[in-house]
């Protein structure tokens, strides 16, 4: 959305931006004058008809830099009809998630509506016919998630060689969540003359790689260090017990008056759980995630935005695409083990120049994964002990089970299986329906994750009872970790050998048979995935 911080902007607004009028009456009616850093470039840019990577905190106005400009190149070209006669699609704009998605095309009618262009939004977890019924009508602006957009890619339902802008939303994200196939796939039936665009809320490496193969001398855009947090926010971190956070947390709320608080677990069923506790709490809530409908997302997007919802409980993924201007409290309830997704995270207070509070709840089992992120954020976190709710001093760390893997520090597993000592994992996020991780909520579960499901989404292989991963005859989950897969090796690989191995009894699905003699499990190595099953069945998904 566009800013109104003057005071990094002065002597610009958007009347000097050379935007067409309709779209100036449509920025001046929703109240913004003040482009913020990353509009006052981007618009300009977008406007002469190059390629562009851009990469901006969240909450800094992504969305109108490219919404704004895109409206305008498409309506200078004039209307364009297909050989039906109906308006092609001209414009595409790929987000990895339903929730942004839908933000993403709202954007769009708010700052077009006063042109005739037309513009929908398609995404998974729906009805696909009548998304099917309105393309048929003709529409010049689609805004999409990967996976639905190539199944009615496939059908025929939907006409991609007439686009003329080729936007990708949150292209961090996109990485993340292993969309770089479906990507490519996309790719490969656009025009190859278009204008391309990549905007990312983080600037990574990886980021600039991908541009270089998908873009075509593309301007360049950074208006934050990568990974650098809004200054606005005010970060703390509370260190608790792991028993008692959930009440530190209605203790906050409630002590505080907080409402419209935003927190975030890893995994569904505790968003679950959570949401179930505030409320027979007296705090009403609801959670947000992969496994709930779409009505049910979009309800309770509705109802905390109106204010009717005091807090939402949500995962990663399904959080990406809400947007609310003045959001005052963004809650860690459990840390991230990916530190990125902090910055993502509390980056959903502090927008268009308001003041916002970030809190952390931290145990000892996160100490790992807080010294990483203020490594990455290049800054120690003030800690606060609230006091009633000290920490307990006997308290030792212990790994954090995520369905079939366990992260943070090494210890015995669920198996009374003992690992060693050393690093912790990055778990992959799932996309719809979820994964062992529980970060579900994009568009189509197609088994990619960072460092979870292979590219592509290959199952993980089979391997030898009492190592990490698959148990003998069970099948490997879409998303799951997988030996040597994205740098996180399982317990028993890389100079482990699995716990407890001999017997030689071949693994389900045709795998090797396990090493006889294993060598006990030492610390040091970095085997930060291990099973939890302990070997006696399938584990229940």
């Amino acid at each position: 959305m566009p800013g109104t911080d003057r005071a990094q902007n002065d002597s610009m607004n958007f009347d000097e931006l050379g935007l067409a009028e309709p779209l100036l009456r449509a920025v001046h009616e929703a109240g913004y004058t003040t482009p913020t850093p990353i509009q006052l470039q981007a618009i300009p840019v977008v406007l002469q008809g190059g390629d562009l990577l851009a990469g901006a905190q969240t909450g800094t106005g992504k969305t109108a830099g490219f919404t704004l400009p895109m409206l305008h190149r498409l309506l200078e070209s004039g209307p364009k009809k297909d050989s039906r006669g109906k308006p092609p699609v001209r414009a595409l704009i790929l987000t990895p998630t339903r929730e942004l998605a839908a933000q993403v095309e709202e954007s769009v009618r708010t700052y077009g509506k006063h042109v005739s262009l037309t513009s929908m939004v398609i995404f998974g977890g729906v009805g696909m016919q009548p998304q099917i019924n309105r393309l048929h009508k003709g529409v010049d602006i689609l805004v999409a998630t990967p996976g639905r957009l190539l199944d009615l890619h496939q059908q025929r339902a939907v006409d991609l060689s007439h686009i003329e802008i080729f936007v990708l939303d949150e292209a961090d994200r996109m990485l993340d969540m292993g969309f770089i196939h479906d990507i490519k796939k996309v790719l490969a039936v656009l025009p190859p003359k278009k204008q391309s665009l990549l905007f990312s809320a983080t600037f990574s490496d990886e980021i600039k790689a991908l541009a270089d193969r998908l873009l075509n001398k593309p301007g360049l855009i950074e208006v934050a260090r990568r990974n650098q947090t809004n200054e606005m926010i005010e970060q703390a971190v509370h260190p608790v017990s792991r028993d008692r956070k959930k009440q530190l947390l209605s203790h906050l709320i409630k002590s505080g008056d907080w409402h419209q608080v935003l927190v975030f677990t890893r995994m569904k069923h505790g968003a679950n759980r959570l949401a179930e506790f505030l409320n027979d709490d007296g705090i009403t809530a609801m959670a947000i995630h992969g496994n709930k409908s779409q009505t049910a997302r979009t309800r309770a997007l509705s109802e905390f935005k109106a204010g009717t919802l005091q807090v939402l409980v949500a995962t990663d993924i399904a959080a990406r695409g809400i947007d609310i201007d003045q959001l005052p409290h963004v809650v860690n309830y459990e840390l991230p083990n990916v530190p990125e997704d902090y910055v993502h995270r509390i980056g959903r207070t502090g927008r268009a120049g308001a003041q916002g509070r970030a809190v952390s709840l931290v145990c000892v089992d996160e100490d790992i994964f807080l010294r990483e992120i203020e490594k990455l954020i290049k800054r120690p976190i003030p800690k606060e002990v609230v006091p009633g709710f000290e920490p307990d001093p006997g308290e030792r760390a212990e790994p954090i089970v995520l369905g079939r893997t366990t992260i943070g520090v090494r210890g015995p597993a669920s198996g009374g299986r003992g690992n060693g000592g050393g690093h912790h994992a990055r778990a992959g996020h799932g996309d719809r329906g979820g994964n062992a991780h529980g970060n579900g909520g994009g568009d189509r579960n197609r088994g990619q994750g960072r460092p979870g499901g292979a590219p592509g989404g290959r199952p993980a292989q089979p391997r030898p009872p009492g190592s990490s991963g698959s148990h003998a005859g069970a099948k490997p989950a879409h998303g799951t970790p997988h030996a040597g897969h994205g740098g996180a090796r399982p317990a028993g690989h890389g100079g482990q050998n699995p716990a407890g191995g001999g017997g030689g009894r071949p693994a389900g699905g045709g795998g090797r048979p396990a090493s006889g003699g294993g060598r006990p499990q030492g610390g040091g190595q970095r085997s930060a995935l291990t099973s939890t099953s302990g070997g006696k069945g399938p584990v229940k998904r």
